[in-house]
């Protein structure tokens, strides 16, 4: 048969590989491979390669001749961040094209491998590749994984997302499942509460039963499919990417990601239309008929009867009641949770907010305590691991926005092949939540009584002796693995549960097991009082804390004096697990992931100072790149915390792992103590302020700066204990001191000085316009931050008195004429507040926040009472209303929708540079290497400690690595990828000092930025308080009265920046250097610290050798601290990308003469021009919003200006408009219509003679107006996903819109 056939070309295949792979013929010496199969289908063709595509018909004589003739075509081009491309690394395009991410990579392919490793048939059954049968039987009941003499491996990490899931896709097609089961099974849409699927409970059904047996491939994607019998395309459950496709009248259907790609008459067009969230389309190859989403989705589903066999085979757990009985008394609760590493402020901030309010904690500050290596206090487990994001080339997800498409639901039980369907597959238990109490408990142990459904159950302690000592720990986890092996292969067990709960607390230890072996059998529950990785846990502990927190008279009393919203002990419970799932979700959204179910397993996080024993024993193949404790130190560690009796007297330590608890306390960086170092040694009085001396005092109470002082506060942080991986690091030079007057003076050097991105809202304004007055009078670079900024800023100062007192800035000290608050980088986020052209016009250079270092993966936050009037009129908001940005998610889900919004801010402000800010994580090179390729001018990196006015506690504390890791990796990357000559490489989180500045410059940096210590420069005395409005010295407060005692002058800033460029000289003499260039990319200068490794136990296993092999050798090739040679070869700081032909139309209406006029006179008269336009003409009309914002700012023209335009527009149409502009198109248009419009009209309509219905027919994109600020937009049809999302004052007309 033509599908047995199939099936043997696929193994052969597969075959080849293998024994080219034994003949050393399969790979070159550098690991490339030397053969690849681009097609092997008798079915399919596959035309590809490394090159450009218009290329690809040289190399293919196929595509030249006009006799050679297709039913269907697909052509698939990517945007690449690597430019070192390998073959494996390629789009396979052998079953499909893959557009996207898949952010459950790990997790997906694990479970891959399990799947293949449980089939039945032995390996002998794979010599016959030949006979029909057999070739169904291997696809369908072999390992084709895990015989790497007879196959090539079907999934490896090695290779790209892509290939992945083009492997697993082509062998669901090689069995019984048609191409769209298959992507409908892999990427499933979100099918719960949807109301498009009422009249179609099978297609429901299937989804269901799909989502017991197979994980989704979860992430951003647009997917294009053919087997060779049908051709189909699909969107994931977000329909985060754009798709678009057009009938024409002779039946071709014709789907592109952008609209006028292919030149299309429009009165031959009798359809378009869209591809929504999880939708497809399908044309039958053989029938040609076409068949929209519900059609084939029913067609599929209809095959089996899945309602039938989930209705007699699935049992539900619904969330039930919880229990008000205690299980301990409050003594044994207190040694049970010391034991299990609880403080006094997991109950007093964490508990008490989520059982008080359904809500985890907010905080402020950012993290300025020691990682968990390198602390001198004992860490859980849990604190050794940082959560990874997305950003760049995927999004997260947007969970208050569009949480519809999420889901914590779980199961448990034995999952059954995915390649032959049948109805053993529903046999699951489905968990509405995964987080369970007692009696949902007890619902599960109910199913194992056979009139129940029989699901056989066992549970395996977790704990072990105390007397086994640390080492007993290893002995202890084996045995745990292989009881749960036998349990499951001997014993028939469909649902294991791992158990810390005993009723003797005090006589053994809490272990850490990380389930190993055989992942395809049954699901793990857990119960404990410290779960760890597994398909549902009964936290009884943090449930029982609750029941004590409950009780307690200060919670009575706080509740009925309105403190805490009054509630009852089921409810309170209830709250609690509110919390932890909207954490789960917050979570999943941060690595844009929907479904929790595609979480586990998925390894989507990074150990911090785990060593190798610990990660290839529990971890296996999760990223740690220091080093660090192994399996005796975690027991150490977890023993130390063990109270030593449970008397009724005994009470919690406070660690002090979040607020600074004096002496016995965590180590905090940024304490009082050194606020008041750092104050002595500027001249700054926290007591002289506005509210009492300042006006009076001699120069406004700002008293001589002292250098001995400053030297009291550097060694204050060089003696302090470890917190940092650069605390481990000394210098080491190559050549012999010079004379410090020999290194260049102080001035050069504060150019490289930048304040970190803290918005007005954030600070006060005394705050905010002192750091940037500060900044700007070194000759450094200020940052706006999110919000927006006052236009009374964008004047330098020339009212100033002989008291340094303006009009202008009335609440401000210590100016001078010249001074100016404006700040060089205006800041644009996700949220869009106060970014308007004039705005965009204003600033020197354009910040891009794709992540903050204290919340990766999330938007930023403002709480209601911060919101005050003047901070509500510049964001375009009211007051007293809770701000929190989206994450970068609405209209920026890829690389290219960067590069486009890149584009859109070269294009409005051409003078000013773009940068793009980032978060260190693993595979931030990669990252850059597409910013850089994406036309940005400067990269910032930085750390995940980063300081923040408000953010969920668990963001601060575990999510972000250290810049020191991001830095390197970054710089390594573009050094490689001859990248680093066009950008500048930005770092910023915890820099306090020149020692600081020194490792960040040999590690790649070129720029520096100060936040949390520029603050205390001007008077921060780390109350951390800012997420409350109370900060005591109007640091962070918009109260009126406490701003009144703002302390800071612009002259305290400036000593603080003095002193660390002193600093930074007299380091640069000691090592020999003369100019701090010379420094930059020099890794080699840095070593081991190794009498610092030694201060703490568990850091004997660190070792930074490995971190710093990978950075390329710079010494002798200095080239790239200059741009490139076709940007003319000079200071990096001083050359900004030029947008190419994609901006030739928008140069051209600015150029033509009616246009200039119109702009210089502004006599209200009306102007009309007319132009042509192609989709590869992006942010029309974005030069043309600058060109008059910069004349006249926000309020625009006081005519009209009308510009018609004809044809298929591309991304960013009418970006930035203002009053006065009216652009009309006829034709269509792509993404970003009307993206930040602050004015005037645009309207889109099709051709008069069209063939289509208008009003049925998608004729603009997705994200239209996002970020608008006001205008008029008038679309005549339907605008495609997020239409007006951030919309802030416009008003849009539309014929329907996405979901």
């Amino acid at each position: 048969t033509r599908d047995g056939f199939e099936r043997t070309l696929y193994l052969v295949r597969r075959r080849i590989a293998v024994e080219l792979d034994a003949l050393s013929l399969l790979k070159k010496d550098d690991g490339s491979e030397e053969v690849y199969f681009a097609s092997f289908s008798s079915q399919t063709i596959v035309y590809k390669g490394m090159v450009q595509g218009c290329v690809l018909p040289q190399f293919y004589k196929d595509l030249q001749n006009e006799d050679f003739t297709t039913k269907f075509v697909i052509y698939h081009r990517r945007f690449s961040t690597n430019t070192t491309p390998k073959w494996p690394l390629a789009q396979p395009m052998r079953v499909v094209g893959h557009n996207g991410e898949i952010n459950t990579l790990i997790g997906n392919v694990n479970w891959v491998k399990a799947r293949e490793k449980s089939k039945a048939l032995p390996d002998h059954e794979l010599e016959d590749l030949v006979s029909a049968d057999n070739t169904d039987n291997i696809v369908m009941m072999c390992n084709t994984q895990d015989v790497p003499n007879l196959l090539e491996p079907l999934v490896d990490l090695n290779r790209s997302d892509s290939a992945n899931l083009d492997a697993v896709f082509e062998l669901m097609t090689k069995s019984r499942h048609r191409a769209p089961c298959a992507l409908m099974s892999l990427v499933p849409t979100a099918y719960e509460n949807e109301p498009a699927l009422n009249d179609n409970p099978e297609i429901v059904d299937f989804y269901k039963f799909h989502g017991g047996l197979l994980e989704a491939w979860d992430g951003p994607a647009l997917l294009v499919y053919s087997d060779g019998k049908s051709i189909g395309a699909s969107l994931d459950r977000n329909g985060l990417r754009p798709a678009r496709y057009s009938i024409t009248s002779d039946g071709t259907v014709y789907m592109m990601s952008e609209t006028g790609v292919v030149d299309l008459d429009e009165s031959d067009i009798v359809s378009k239309g869209r591809l929504g969230p999880g939708q497809m389309i399908n044309v039958d190859l053989e029938t040609g008929e076409f068949k929209d989403n519900i059609a084939i989705k029913s067609e599929i589903a209809s095959r089996h009867p899945y309602g039938e066999w989930i209705a007699e085979n699935r049992r539900d757990i619904p969330k039930m009641s919880f229990g008000d009985d205690r299980s301990y008394d409050d003594a044994t609760a207190t040694f049970a949770q010391g034991s299990f590493g609880w403080g006094l402020e997991d109950i007093g901030m964490q508990i008490q907010d989520m059982a008080g309010s359904g809500k985890e904690t907010t905080y402020s500050m950012g993290d300025d305590a020691p990682i968990a290596v390198l602390s001198e206090r004992p860490h859980t487990p849990y604190n050794y691991f940082k959560q990874r994001f997305a950003q760049v080339t995927n999004p997260p997800i947007d969970p208050l926005r569009e949480g519809v498409v999420m889901s914590v639901a779980m199961t448990l039980g034995k999952k059954e092949s995915i390649y032959k369907v049948s109805e053993k597959g529903a046999r699951l238990i489905h968990l509405e939540s995964p987080v369970l109490n007692g009696n949902e408990m007890d619902r599960i142990a109910s199913l194992a009584k056979e009139e129940n459904g029989g699901f056989q159950q066992a549970s395996i302690s977790t704990r072990y002796a105390l007397e086994d000592g640390p080492d007993g720990i290893k002995a202890a986890i084996d045995a745990i693995c292989d009881k749960a092996v036998d349990e499951v292969r001997n014993g028939g067990v469909e649902v294991l549960i791992l158990s810390d709960m005993a009723a003797e607390q005090a006589e053994h230890l809490h272990l850490h097991p990380a389930p190993r072996r055989r992942r395809c059998r049954p699901p793990l529950s857990h119960q404990g009082g410290s779960p760890n990785g597994y398909n549902a846990v009964h936290p009884y502990l943090a449930l029982e804390t609750v029941k004590q927190w409950h009780g307690q008279a200060r919670t009575q009393s706080m509740m009925k004096a309105g403190k805490l919203k009054d509630a009852t002990l089921d409810e309170a419970q209830a709250n609690y697990r509110t919390a932890v799932e909207n954490g789960l979700l917050k979570i999943l959204s941060k690595m844009g992931i929907s479904l929790l179910s595609s979480y586990q397993g998925a390894q989507i996080f990074e150990a911090m100072g785990l060593g190798e024993e610990v990660v290839n024993t529990s971890f296996k193949g999760t990223t740690s790149r220091i080093g660090g404790v192994d399996l005796a130190d975690i027991a150490s560690e977890t023993a130390s915390m063990r109270p030593e009796s449970s008397d009724e007297k005994a009470k919690l330590i406070n660690y002090g792992y979040y607020k600074p608890i004096p002496k016995r306390g965590e180590y905090h960086a940024n304490s009082a103590d050194l606020a008041k170092l750092l104050h002595d040694a500027i001249g700054l009085d926290k007591k002289v302020s506005a509210a009492t001396t300042r006006d009076v005092a001699e120069n406004d109470g700002v008293k001589p700066k002292n250098a001995a002082g400053y030297e009291i506060f550097k060694k204050s942080l060089e003696s302090a204990p470890l917190a940092n991986i650069r605390d481990l690091l000394d210098f080491e030079s190559d050549r012999e001191s010079i004379p410090i007057e020999d290194v260049e003076p102080i001035s050069e050097i504060m150019t490289r000085f930048c304040t970190g991105a803290m918005s007005l809202g954030a600070l006060s304004r005394e705050a905010h316009e002192t750091l940037a007055i500060a900044v700007n009078r070194v000759g450094g670079k200020s940052n706006s931050g999110e919000g927006g900024e006052d236009v009374v800023r964008g004047t330098d100062l020339s009212d100033v008195d002989e008291k340094g007192r303006s009009p202008t800035f009335p609440h401000l000290a210590g100016l001078k004429n010249g001074d100016s608050a404006n700040s060089f980088v205006h800041q644009i986020a996700s949220g869009r507040f106060g970014v308007t052209p004039e705005f965009l016009v204003t600033g020197k250079q354009l910040e891009i926040k794709m992540a903050q270092g204290a919340k990766p993966g999330e938007g930023g936050q403002l709480p209601g009472p911060k919101v005050s009037e003047y901070i509500a009129s510049l964001r375009a908001s009211k007051q007293g209303v809770t701000l929190i940005s989206p994450p970068p998610h609405h209209d920026i889900y890829s690389i290219e929708d960067l590069a486009q919004l890149i584009h859109d801010l070269h294009a409005v402000n051409e003078k000013a540079g773009v940068s793009v800010k980032l978060v260190s994580s693993i595979g931030i090179g990669t990252v850059a290497c597409g910013v850089a390729k994406a036309q940005a001018d400067v990269i910032q990196i930085s750390g995940g400690d980063g300081g923040t006015g408000a953010s969920p506690l668990s963001s601060i504390k575990h999510a972000g690595m250290p810049w020191e890791m991001g830095l390197s990796e970054a710089h390594s990357a573009l050094l490689s990828n001859g990248l680093r000559d066009r950008v500048v490489l930005r770092v910023d989180g915890g820099i306090r000092t020149g020692r600081d500045i020194a490792i960040a410059a040999m590690m790649g940096a070129e720029e520096f930025g100060f936040g949390t210590i520029a603050m205390i420069a001007e008077g921060c005395v780390m109350a951390r308080v800012c997420h409350l409005n109370t900060c005591p010295v109007g640091v962070t407060s918009q109260k009126e009265e406490l701003r009144k005692k703002f302390p800071g002058t612009p002259e305290h800033v400036v000593n603080f920046f003095v002193f660390v460029a002193e600093e930074i000289r007299e380091l640069m003499a000691h090592l020999g250097y003369s100019k701090f260039e010379d420094i930059i990319g020099r890794a080699d200068l840095l070593k081991e610290d190794n009498d610092q490794i030694k201060r703490i136990a568990k850091t004997k296993g660190v070792s930074l050798s490995g971190f710093f092999s990978s950075i390329p050798d710079s010494k002798a090739d200095r080239a790239f601290l200059r741009a490139t040679p076709a940007e003319g070869g000079g200071l990096k700081d001083d050359t900004v990308h030029v947008n190419g032909f994609s901006s030739d139309l928008d140069r051209e209406i600015c150029e033509h003469p009616d246009v200039k006029a119109a702009i210089e006179s502004d006599e209200g008269g009306d102007t009309a021009v007319s132009f042509n336009i192609k989709n590869t003409d992006r942010s029309t009309c974005a030069m043309l919003a600058g060109d008059i914002a910069r004349k006249y700012g926000n309020r625009g023209l006081a005519g009209n200006l009308n510009i018609n335009i004809f044809g298929s527009a591309g991304q960013s149409f009418g970006a930035f408009t203002l009053p006065g502009m009216r652009v009309r198109l006829t034709g269509e248009a792509n993404d970003y219509v009307g993206k930040g419009m602050h004015g005037g009209e645009i309207v889109v309509s099709p051709e008069a003679d069209a063939g289509f219905v208008a009003a049925d027919s998608s004729i603009v994109g997705n994200a239209c107006l996002y970020g608008a600020t006001g205008g008029d937009f008038h679309a005549n049809g339907r605008a495609g996903e997020r239409f007006c999302v951030r919309n802030s004052g416009a008003y849009a007309v539309c014929e329907g819109t996405g979901d």
